[in-house]
């Protein structure tokens, strides 16, 4: 095909663009344009999604004046039809006048979805590129990452100046796929590629070292494109996506749900405090294989690792500590030099240390609620530090089970109203954000000098605030949290960890 060539070369647009691309909504062009304002103030390459807009066309000339007054913008403009996963619910006829219009209105890039330059003739789409702007045909699989090469083939007979292929992460090793796919294929086109969904992260963060040009963001969380999109400034600060290069070593909390962990704002604060060239992902799954791909192909650096994997993880170590051997599971992993797995609790530092800073822990009487992979952690630490500990569960075989495994002993929820004890733990969920019931004990059955709660959203738990009505000294799960981070962060890098700082952030994210 011999086409128009675009009033802007795809090389002079790179050089514009920047890493990542902000996408605009709105109902109307006023409040397109409010959002626009405020977006370029930090990042001038944005994508105006014109399918949001109740009445696209009429919009154009107040954009064109924009555009005009704000020569330091490059601009997308994209009108995704319903079919293809967009808002706009006119036929192909009415997207494609749309987006001349765009065209011929300051916009340097038009987003066609291969869909429409499928079903259009030849012609239609040159009429489109002669108006100037630089073409991106994309496609989008709202269901899975397949074929990444066979999308790649349809779309290259159009010459776009851009092609942009998304799909949708159903596990980890999805992000692999795209990422081989980018470091095979960029070399042909100027590719964008990204994974969906909660499990995209990675391709979002990772995929413009593997050879993705850009990469898109919401211009604030809330307002979103499209499932998994990060914010423009989560991106930047958070992330530090400009940062990011092929030595960038890459770290994450693993398990389900890690969706909300706070871990990813804590230590990539810590990262970038330290100066440490890292960053730290939410890697969301509960197979321990999906979990194996990833770490060997990205490669994975370290790993926090929480429920449901702690114990899973184990046989696929080439050591642990002998701490993690004893209790049955470990929460931190490192990827030697030799890409062998080594594995570390700490947990159960976490659990000691805020209790030895308060008391003497030899022969103190400590009441542990919970049986699991949390409990097992405080229990073998606190009698380790040569305390009596009792465990109360809610299933007895599984607290009986326990008690035998670490020498401790079980207690009879009806003995509580009569009973005293240096310290009661809870290692339960209870009191966690989104988990029923609420509470675990009524105020009559806390009876301690210190109660600590492990849970650490939200900050102030049911426990802690009957604890605190009693007059009863409390240790937040904030505290522990915080520790158990800063124990990884060394154990990662060497370095001391900045703790205060890591509480500063953990907190801040806590009262949003």
């Amino acid at each position: 095909m011999n086409h128009v060539a675009p009033a802007f070369s795809p090389q002079y647009l790179r050089s514009r663009m920047g890493k990542v691309c902000v996408a605009i909504i709105g109902s109307n062009p006023a409040e397109m344009i409010d959002k626009a304002e405020v977006a370029a103030r930090e990042n001038p390459f944005l994508e105006f999604r014109l399918d949001y807009l109740d009445k696209p066309l009429p919009a154009l000339p107040k954009l064109k004046t924009f555009l005009a007054e704000r020569s330091e913008v490059t601009a997308v403009a994209t009108c995704r039809r319903a079919s293809a996963g967009g808002k706009f619910k006119g036929k192909i006829a009415d997207e494609l006048e749309i987006l001349q219009k765009a065209a011929t209105s300051g916009f340097h890039l038009v987003d066609v979805e291969l869909q429409t330059a499928e079903a259009i003739k030849a012609a239609e789409l040159e009429k489109l590129r002669a108006r100037g702007a630089a073409l991106i045909i994309s496609y989008h699989d709202f269901a899975a990452t397949k074929d990444l090469d066979g999308i790649f083939e349809r779309i290259r007979p159009y010459e776009p100046e851009f092609i942009k292929i998304v799909s949708t992460a159903k596990n980890l090793a999805d992000n692999v796929a795209m990422m081989h796919f980018l470091e095979r294929t960029h070399d042909m086109a100027n590719l964008i590629g990204i994974c969906m969904g909660d499990q995209g992260i990675i391709s979002r963060v990772l995929g413009l070292r593997a050879g993705s040009i850009f990469t898109f963001a919401a211009a604030t969380p809330g307002e979103e494109t499209g499932p998994g999109q990060i914010s423009a400034r989560t991106l930047r600060e958070t992330y530090r996506i400009d940062q990011i290069d092929l030595s960038t070593k890459v770290y994450g909390v693993v398990g389900n749900p890690v969706r909300y962990s706070l871990s990813p704002a804590m230590l990539n604060t810590a990262f970038r405090r330290e100066t440490v060239n890292a960053v730290f992902l939410a890697l969301q799954t509960a197979k321990i294989n999906d979990l194996l791909t990833l770490v060997r192909e990205v490669p994975i650096h370290g790993l926090a690792v929480t429920m449901p994997l702690k114990e899973d993880i184990l046989k696929h170590l080439e050591k642990t500590d002998p701490i993690s051997e004893k209790i049955g599971a470990c929460n931190t992993v490192v990827r030697a030099q030799d890409g062998k797995l080594y594995g570390f609790n700490t947990d159960v530092a976490a659990v000691v240390r805020p209790l030895e800073r308060r008391l003497q822990l030899k022969g103190a009487k400590i009441l542990v609620l919970g049986a699991g992979g949390a409990a097992r952690a405080a229990v073998f630490g606190l009698k380790e530090k040569g305390a009596e500990v009792f465990i109360l569960n809610r299933t007895t075989a599984d607290g009986q089970k326990l008690a035998r495994q670490a020498k401790a002993r079980t207690f009879r929820r009806d003995q509580l109203t009569k009973s005293q004890f240096d310290v009661i733990v809870n290692a339960t969920p209870v009191g966690m954000h989104g988990v029923k019931p609420n509470h675990i004990l009524e105020p009559k059955e806390i009876n301690a000098r210190l109660v600590f709660d492990m849970v650490y959203n939200p900050i102030d738990t049911p426990l802690l605030r009957m604890a605190r009505e009693k007059n009863i000294p409390v240790v937040t799960g904030v505290e522990m949290f915080v520790n158990q981070g800063a124990r990884q962060f060394e154990i990662w890098t060497g370095k001391p960890a900045p703790e205060e700082e890591m509480l500063r952030v953990v907190v801040h994210a806590l009262r949003q």
